[in-house]
């Protein structure tokens, strides 16, 4: 039996004995190849999968057992990705005729049913699978280098559901950055019914039978003091028993959104924790078991078997009347695979108390939260007296309203705060006159929108379409590592970068970076499931569009032919190339840009650093609307690059200053007039280079003699160098003074050779005489 990880295999060995080896996969065994694309866009966008590196031992470990056994048995978890990676391991091992079996939970009971009934791999599964990891290729694989190329930045990553998270979480952002507080209000009176009475509150809500509205300080106190002299009567009175329904099992997505809330679990955390609940735990005497039902779902579907116990469970401890009459039935999210169940606790019996010892802290809770949420699911409503009480002053109406629990119900397993909380208000009699103790006011202020936590941008996103159960927490992961998205305090911020990328991206793929878009893409991946579409299909109705936008949005043309350039992948990297292949091979190094402070004086967009062929510049990144370029200041250029020291002289030919530079043979001073002049002096010990001291003129071309240094001391050389080569003597006649700038590097003014000769390498060293 093939299973994913080895934490299920030694849960599994527990139930199956001898007849039986469990081998772990340790996930997916085979992927797209690394460095490239890996899709044949010409024929059916058919994937060239690979062995993933570090799964090559673990395959022939497989293969190796699977020869010897009588039969293989594919027992991979039960969803898509599972069924993908049954199906890889299949082909890897050249299996004929595969078998798959799958078990919602751990359980001797599920993995005899599933032994009992096995089944093919099912390719419908496998190729939605396919058809979302292709997608999720051909996006990464255009998006991500347009953001390199647009940002300068190659840690960036796009992605068809990633994008659009930190697309909403920007979104919210602007909302927030856009609100304006408005000030407002409220008024509360402290009312008795007479003496022993237990007082209450009530809320001024209306003014002469309309809503009423307090915007300042003034009208508020205005308001108090004539209700300070009014007489306090009651209008109206009622008093109703409301039912309280139980929210839904877990999914994956509630269980990650009440993680959150009542943990403080992130989504990833959540995961790894349901994992280690569902792979299996020792609980003493038992051995190793299932705790939960497998954690990755959609479905709120629960078993009958799993019903039934809940039932007999409930009604053992709690009593009959905690039982509805018949089991609730809960709605999913659209488009959930109701073949799979709700996340539950595989024995209900196994209460949280009784078997918390042999847990760890954050397994204990999980494992809490998740057996309490079942069982009050299946446990009968709460009823809940709710009092409203209606008091007329004037031509002001004031309201009170209180909740009391009646019965608990499934209150009794599992409540939320605000449930639990209760308000009371006595008995009233219409036309009553109360009593009034105290009013008063309170200022607020309208609030912007809450930003969004993990937990509200998963439930967001579940609303909306987008993204699938396994999906969810590693795009929250993959949204804060990349540094769009900051998270303080739960709550998740949007960055400079965040928005950077967003606009970009939005700007120049608007119908694909959209949440309606994205899940419309959803739906057509479940009907492949279904067998509705064709996976093929799907891929090329996304991938053509795509295309259409990046030719657009590169906007760059082919220098060679004038055709435009598209982004492609090869052995070392993207690159640019020409569409026009192969009648056209042109292509081009995938320039990538450094951010900076400066704006463009055209159109008032951000300038970044390019490198061209003369070196580095500004440019607009509004282009190829704005085609706005600058000269990058020489000492700007050093100071990015880490290489200039110090500005330390003028350039004796042009009369521009000297910088300091890094070259292969160590640092020199340059001039700043490049490419124009191509001056260059040593670098002394001390970081300066004096200007050479002309001594004469050169007797082959009529250029100033100057004084060189080499390692065999100093000599003099023409200026003309390389085109004239001419070097002599330094002769006795020039100053020997050691503070004179002839004396170069050797401030002790070393001897001078007889006969200077080119050092080995024909002067293109640090030490030759004309050393650049």
């Amino acid at each position: 039996m093939i299973v994913e990880s080895p934490a299920k295999t030694r849960t599994l060995k527990h139930f199956l004995g001898a007849d039986f080896k469990v081998v772990a996969s340790m996930g997916h065994v085979r992927d797209l190849p690394r460095g490239t694309l890996g899709v044949d866009l010409d024929n059916d966008f058919q994937p060239q999968y690979r062995a993933i590196r570090e799964r090559k031992q673990v395959l022939e470990r497989i293969a190796k057992d699977a020869k010897s056994a009588a039969e293989v048995l594919l027992a991979t978890d039960p969803d898509r990705e599972g069924e993908a990676i049954a199906w890889h391991v299949a082909e890897a091992l050249k299996l004929s005729e595969p078998k798959r079996v799958e078990f919602n939970e751990i359980t001797r009971s599920a993995v005899q049913r599933a032994l009992e009934n096995p089944r093919t791999i099912d390719m419908k599964r496998v190729d939605a699978q396919q058809a979302r990891r292709i997608l999720d290729r051909l996006v990464g694989y255009n998006l991500s280098p347009f953001l390199w190329r647009r940002l300068g930045n190659t840690s960036l990553s796009a992605g068809r559901v990633q994008s659009v998270a930190v697309k909403m979480v920007c979104d919210r952002e602007r909302e927030i950055q856009a609100f304006v507080p408005r000030e407002f209000w409220n008024i509360w009176a402290w009312l008795s019914a007479g003496e022993g009475s237990e007082p209450f509150r009530a809320r001024l809500v209306e003014r002469a039978g309309e809503k009423i509205t307090i915007a300042t300080g003034a009208e508020a106190l205005a308001v108090l003091e004539s209700l300070r002299a009014l007489e306090f009567r009651v209008k109206a009175f009622e008093r109703k028993v409301e039912p309280r329904r139980p929210s839904a099992p877990f999914i994956t997505s509630t269980l990650q959104q009440e993680a959150s809330n009542r943990l403080g679990f992130g989504a990833r955390k959540t995961m790894v924790v349901a994992q280690q609940l569902y792979e299996g735990l020792s609980i003493g005497s038992e051995g190793t078991v299932g705790l939960i039902t497998y954690m990755r779902t959609d479905s709120t579907r629960v078993a009958r078997e799993a019903q039934d116990q809940a039932r007999s469970f409930i009604k053992e401890r709690f009593g009959a009347q905690y039982l509805p009459a018949s089991p609730w039935r809960y709605r999913s999210p659209r488009g959930a695979q109701e073949a799979h169940e709700a996340i539950r606790p595989t024995d209900v019996t196994r209460h949280p108390d009784e078997i918390e010892r042999y847990l760890d802290r954050d397994q204990a809770r999980l494992y809490r939260l998740i057996w309490s949420r079942f069982v009050a699911s299946q446990m009968a409503a709460a009823q809940v007296e709710v009092v409203t009480a209606d008091v007329q002053v004037g031509e002001y109406l004031l309201r009170g309203r209180g909740t009391r629990v009646v019965f608990p119900g499934f209150m009794a397993a599992y409540a939320a705060a605000a449930e639990r909380r209760e308000e009371t208000i006595p008995a009233l009699e219409p036309g009553q006159v109360l009593n009034l103790l105290d009013v008063c006011q309170e200022q607020k202020f309208t609030e912007p929108p809450a930003r969004y936590t993990e937990a509200n941008l998963i439930r967001a996103l579940e609303a909306r379409g987008i993204g699938r159960p396994s999906t969810y927490a590693p795009i929250m992961a993959t949204i804060v590592e990349r540094g769009y998205v900051d998270r303080r305090s739960r709550m998740l911020y949007a960055t400079q970068l965040g928005f950077a990328a967003t606009d970009d991206l939005v700007g120049h793929f608007p119908e694909i970076i959209n949440e309606q878009f994205t899940a419309a893409m959803e739906d057509r991946l479940d009907a492949v499931e279904q067998g509705r579409e064709n996976w093929v299909q799907v891929v090329r109705d996304f991938y053509d569009p795509l295309q259409a936008l990046m030719s657009k949005a590169t906007a760059a043309t082919c220098p060679k032919c004038g055709k435009g350039m598209v982004i492609k992948t090869g052995r070392f990297g993207h690159f640019l190339a020409c569409a026009g292949y192969p009648e056209c091979d042109h292509t081009e190094r995938l320039v990538q840009a450094e951010t900076t402070d400066q704006v463009c004086d055209k159109c008032g967009k951000a300038m970044v650093v390019r490198a061209g062929k003369r070196g580095k510049f500004l440019a607009c990144t509004g282009y190829p609307e704005c085609r706005n370029t600058k000269q990058l200041e020489e000492q700007q250029r050093a100071d990015q690059a880490g290489e200039a020291e110090a500005i330390q002289d003028t350039c004796e030919k042009c009369g521009k200053p000297m910088v300091v530079r890094s070259g292969r043979f160590g640092k020199f001073l340059a001039c700043t007039g490049y490419p124009e002049c191509r001056n260059t002096r040593r670098v002394t010990a001390k970081g300066s280079a004096p200007a050479p001291q002309e001594a004469g003129a050169c007797p082959k071309c009529g250029k100033p003699l100057v004084v060189r240094t080499s390692k065999r001391g100093q000599f003099l050389g023409c200026s003309g160098y390389p085109k004239c080569r001419h070097i002599a003597p330094l002769t006795a006649a020039l100053p020997q003074n050691p503070s004179s700038p002839l004396m170069g590097e050797d401030e002790g003014g070393g001897e001078v050779p007889p006969t200077p000769t080119l050092p080995r390498g024909g002067g293109r060293g640090t030490g030759g005489p004309m050393a650049a």
